[in-house]
């Protein structure tokens, strides 16, 4: 009876999820191996792991693969570093302000942070008037191809890092405090308290960020589509971008399937690598 009970209750959800989750994704990955398009639908046709090869000679898609690894090596450590830091700072006077200032970029609208900083990028925008201001020649942010994706790394680390502080800090708040008391009777400083205590404390909290990061940051999408568009010269055209294009300009379905597969591998992979990281670091400070 409570069996069945339980599986009433669950059904509704069951539903949707199988809906609009389940069947989805076991769709997209038929369709990775279909050559198909919503322009000629009758016109499908098998063609194996043929998109996964296709994607794999691709010299775009191995462009888009470059950006996308340079951004996540460029904000990830900084974004750790810089929320961890906030962490620290903010629990002095006036943190309550301090949290609220810091986390208001996360909860506000990633086309809206764009938009606002493709204004700051402007060649009349903030950022060359602050230079000016400095005495710095202007520079074309968003349309040299060396400084683009730069740019939108900046963007992107000033608006998710508050996040990740706020994270940092529930971590810090589970932190016995008994241990710093200790710490400092035995005359430990601040960096050798953060040594052995707060960061070895902090470990299962580094991972959680580290791994919703990386998943994020492979993903990136919304601040390149708004900002760049992919270029200057596909300068900034990262994996999603890329199968975006393929999909809905040039509607080759079935190759953009088999492209986010790939991109699911590469995540995959990476997530594994930085659990298994952090768990022999465990072990070693066990």
């Amino acid at each position: 009876m409570k069996a069945r009970s339980a599986f009433a209750f669950l059904t509704p959800f069951l539903a949707v999820f199988t809906l609009f989750s389940l069947l989805p994704l076991a769709l997209s990955i038929l369709l990775s191996f279909l050559d198909w398009s919503p322009l000629n639908p009758e016109q499908a046709g098998w063609v194996g792991f043929g998109h996964y090869a296709r994607a794999l000679h691709e010299p775009r898609f191995w462009g888009a693969l470059r950006n996308t690894f340079f951004f996540v090596a460029g904000t990830i450590p900084l974004t750790t570093t810089l929320a961890l830091g906030l962490a620290l700072l903010v629990r002095l006077p006036l943190r309550t302000l301090f949290r609220a200032g810091f986390f208001v970029p996360s909860v506000v609208s990633m086309v809206v942070i764009s938009l606002i900083w493709k204004h700051l990028y402007a060649p009349f925008g903030g950022m060359n008037a602050l230079l000016g201001w400095l005495g710095i020649p202007p520079q074309r942010w968003l349309l040299d191809p060396e400084l683009a994706l730069p740019a939108v790394m900046a963007m992107d680390v000033w608006a998710s890092v508050g996040y990740y502080m706020v994270l940092y800090l529930a971590g810090l708040e589970t932190i016995p405090a008994e241990l710093y008391e200790a710490a400092s009777l035995d005359g430990a400083g601040f960096w050798a308290r953060l040594r052995h205590i707060t960061w070895p404390a902090l470990k299962p909290m580094t991972l959680f960020i580290l791994v919703v990061n990386t998943m994020r940051s492979f993903q990136i999408f919304v601040e390149v589509f708004v900002m760049t568009g992919g270029g200057p010269m596909h300068a900034t055209e990262t994996v999603v971008l890329y199968l975006y294009d393929a999909a809905f300009h040039q509607f080759r379905m079935g190759y953009a399937s088999a492209v986010a597969y790939l991109l699911f591998a590469i995540l995959a992979v990476f997530s594994l690598l930085e659990l298994k990281w952090l768990r022999s670091e465990q072990r070693t400070l066990a």
